[in-house]
C-alpha cells in the first residue's frame, strides 16, 4: 500500500483518481493547488505525487521546481490535457519519472504508479546496500579539534539509550550526526526514521507523530502508522523540535514518558520502543523562559546535549570538505575530478559560511561547473561574488556581539536576496536554507521585502 499525494484543480479528477487508488489499495490525499501541496509535500508522508500541469496561479512544473527546490525527493507523475512536447520534455528534466496525457486510463495510472513505486524501492534498496557494504557509516568528514572533541562525544553517548539533543545553525549537518549515533548504536539494524517539525503543518503533525484510523478525519481512508510505530525498535530524529506547537509538546511527553501512544481515531494504546533523538537551532532556554517550550519536555530531550559547531568555528576542515565534496559530486556527474588551487581555498576559508555545510557543498557544485580545469581563484569569485571585496559576509567590527551578528545576517540576506533578485527559491538555494525560514528570518531582522522589491522595481 502506497499514500499517494493528488494534486488537480479540478475537483471531479480529484474524486475519482482518488476512488480509483483507494480501491486499488493505496492511500490518497488530494489537494487542489500547489502552494497547499509543497506544505503537504514536506511532511514527508507520501511516497509518490500526482500533479495536474495546468492549474490557477502556480502551475504543476512551478510545484516540481519548488519540490526540487526544497529537496523532497518524491517521485512524480505529471498530468495534462493540454500536454505539448516542450511541456514534457521540461516536466522529464526538472525529474519527473513520466508524462501521461488526459482522458486518463486507469489501467495504465495504476500500472505507471505500481512502476515507480518498484523503481523508488530499488534505489532505497541500493543505498542501503551500498551503506552496508561501506561500513554503515555516514559519511562525517572532519580534521579540525572542535570536530574531535564532538566526535568523542559522539562515540561516548551512541551505544547508550540516552536521548541526544543536538544543537547547531541551519545546515550544519545535524541529521548526520543523529544518523551517524543510530549507526553506532545497538538499534542499528532497526529503522531510522526522520521528521523535520517546523516542515508539517499544524493539523497534521499527530498524524504524522501517532498515525491514524480509517475515517479519522476527512481525507483518512485507511489506517496510517506514524513515524512512532515506523521507527520501532530504531530511532527517531525529530528536527527542529523547538518549532514543535505547544499542544503537540504535551502528547509528545506523554509517549515518552509512558511508550505508548494513541492513533489519532484509535481507542486502544500501542507499545512503542524508540530512541529518540532531537534537534534544534533555537536556544531551548529562551524558549523555556518564554512559555514556548515546556519545561516538563525539556528536561525530557534534553539529556546529553551535542553542539555541533558552526563551518565558520572549524575553517581547518574546509580543505577536506572541498576535497570530500569535489569527488562526490564528480562522481555523481561522471567528470574527472578535480582539485582546488591553495589561492581558492584561502578565499573559501576567509567566507562567513552562513548557510554552512550545505551551502558550502551548493558552492563546490557552482565551482565545478564554472572552472574548466583546476578550481582557481577566479572561480571561486563567479561562484561567490561576496569574496574578497564585499564585507557583507564579514562579521562588523563594532557593538555587542549581538548586534554585530545581527547586522551580519541581515546584510548577507539582503545581499543575497538583491543578487537574486528577490526570487526567494534561489536565495534560500543559495544560503543553503529552507524557503519558510528565509521568510521567517527576514521577519525576525525587519527586512521588508515588499519595499525592497519595489525600490528595485520587482
Amino acid at each position: 500500500m502506497a499514500h499517494l499525494l493528488i494534486v488537480d484543480d479540478d475537483a471531479n479528477t480529484l474524486a475519482s483518481l482518488a476512488r480509483a487508488f483507494r480501491l486499488s489499495g493505496h492511500e490518497a490525499t488530494v489537494c487542489d493547488n500547489a502552494a497547499r501541496a509543497i506544505e503537504l509535500a514536506r511532511a514527508g508522508s507520501f511516497d509518490m505525487i500526482l500533479s495536474d500541469v495546468v492549474m490557477p496561479g502556480k502551475d504543476g512544473l512551478t510545484l516540481l521546481e519548488e519540490l526540487r527546490a526544497i529537496n523532497v525527493a518524491l517521485p512524480v507523475v505529471m498530468i495534462s490535457g493540454q500536454a505539448t512536447v516542450e511541456m514534457a520534455v521540461r516536466a522529464t528534466r526538472l525529474g519527473a519519472i513520466d508524462f501521461l496525457e488526459k482522458p486518463l486510463s486507469t489501467e495504465k495510472l495504476l500500472l505507471t504508479v505500481e512502476n515507480g513505486l518498484r523503481l523508488t524501492r530499488l534505489e532505497k534498496e541500493n543505498r542501503e546496500l551500498r551503506q552496508r557494504v561501506g561500513g554503515g557509516q555516514p559519511d562525517i568528514v572532519w580534521s579540525s579539534e572542535p570536530m574531535r572533541r564532538l566526535m568523542l562525544q559522539l562515540e561516548r553517548v551512541a551505544p547508550s539509550e540516552a536521548r541526544v539533543c543536538i544543537l547547531g545553525e541551519t545546515g550544519t549537518g545535524k541529521e548526520l550526526i543523529a544518523r551517524a549515533i543510530h549507526e553506532r548504536s545497538g538499534r542499528a539494524k532497526g529503522p531510522f526514521v526522520t521528521l523535520n517539525c517546523a516542515a508539517v503543518p499544524a493539523e497534521l503533525i499527530e498524524s504524522e507523530l501517532f498515525g491514524h484510523e480509517k475515517g479519522a478525519f476527512t481525507g483518512a481512508g485507511s489506517r496510517h502508522a506514524g513515524k512512532f510505530e515506523q521507527a520501532h525498535q530504531g530511532t527517531l530524529f525529530l528536527d527542529e523540535i523547538g518549532d514543535m506547537p505547544l499542544g503537540m509538546q504535551a502528547k509528545l511527553l506523554r509517549v515518552l514518558q509512558e511508550g505508548e501512544l494513541e492513533r489519532v481515531g484509535g481507542e486502544k494504546p500501542i507499545p512503542v520502543n524508540v530512541r529518540v533523538v532531537v534537534a534544534t537551532h533555537r536556544d531551548l532556554d529562551q524558549l523555556v523562559g518564554t512559555g514556548h517550550f515546556r519545561q516538563d519536555l525539556y528536561h525530557r530531550v534534553f539529556v546529553f546535549p551535542l553542539r555541533l559547531p558552526a563551518l565558520r568555528e572549524r575553517p581547518g576542515d574546509i580543505p577536506v570538505l572541498l576535497e570530500h565534496f569535489a569527488r562526490q559530486i564528480a562522481s555523481q556527474n561522471g567528470w574527472k575530478p578535480r582539485s582546488f588551487e591553495p589561492g581558492a581555498v584561502r578565499l573559501l576559508e576567509a567566507y562567513r559560511w552562513p548557510g554552512n555545510v550545505r551551502e558550502l557543498r551548493n558552492v563546490v557544485e557552482r565551482v565545478l561547473l564554472l572552472a574548466d580545469g583546476e578550481v582557481d581563484e577566479e572561480a571561486v569569485q563567479l561562484a561567490l561574488p561576496h569574496l574578497p571585496g564585499d564585507r557583507s559576509a564579514m562579521a562588523p567590527t563594532a557593538g555587542s556581539l549581538a548586534a554585530r551578528v545581527e547586522a551580519f545576517e541581515r546584510e548577507t540576506l539582503l545581499a543575497e536576496l538583491r543578487r537574486h533578485q528577490f526570487r526567494m527559491t534561489e536565495a534560500a538555494r543559495a544560503l543553503g536554507l529552507e524557503r519558510s525560514h528565509l521568510y521567517k528570518k527576514c521577519q525576525q531582522l525587519s527586512i521588508d521585502l515588499q519595499s525592497l522589491k519595489s525600490e528595485s522595481g520587482g
